[in-house]
């Protein structure tokens, strides 16, 4: 079986016909006339109106895309995207002074992506001490001021979505 190319007319039971407008290595993205866009198996039931043989990608850019990103997070400190529980989008943190000065308010998320920054940081600074040159001891005495970080900012777990991402400290035994 050849695989049809981009611009590939065909005629479906279900969908009616329609025109090839992307290729992937199982399916074609079909746009068809009456039912917009679906994705169809390569090997499904269809009538070939007409092939088109000369342009076909079998990889379509959301696996290119996802391959890069892949590749981005293991090779860099890139790190993935982390969420903000849903209750806090759009809020804000007020600082109150314990003075008659004004209060000052700072975006929720602005606030939270800091926190995930610091956190990030800490990682690769963990990640630094383990493959430094220093001896054992020195390396156990900066993983513990790291740990001890950790514990100070797990206040901060509220905002997060998942608990996958939340700040861990040192666990009582």
């Amino acid at each position: 079986m050849k695989l049809l190319g981009i611009g590939s007319r065909l005629k479906h039971s279900e969908y009616g016909v329609g025109v090839v407008t992307n290729v992937t290595s199982k399916h074609y993205w079909v746009t068809f006339i009456e039912n917009g866009l679906e994705t169809i198996a390569i090997d499904s039931e269809f009538e070939v109106i007409e092939a088109l043989e000369d342009e076909v990608d079998t990889i379509s850019f959301y696996e290119v895309e996802k391959t890069l990103k892949n590749l981005l997070m293991r090779w860099s400190d890139v790190s993935p995207t982390v969420a903000i529980a849903d209750k806090w989008k759009g809020g804000k943190l007020v600082m109150e002074p314990g003075t008659a000065t004004q209060n000052k308010e700072v975006p929720i998320d602005t606030f939270f992506n800091k926190i995930v920054m610091v956190r990030d940081r800490l990682r690769v600074m963990e990640q630094k001490i383990n493959s430094s040159s220093l001896d054992n001891s020195e390396k156990v005495e900066l993983q513990q001021y790291i740990t001890r970080c950790y514990g100070s900012l797990t206040t901060f777990n509220v905002l997060f979505k998942n608990t996958s991402d939340y700040f861990v400290g040192e666990k009582t035994k």
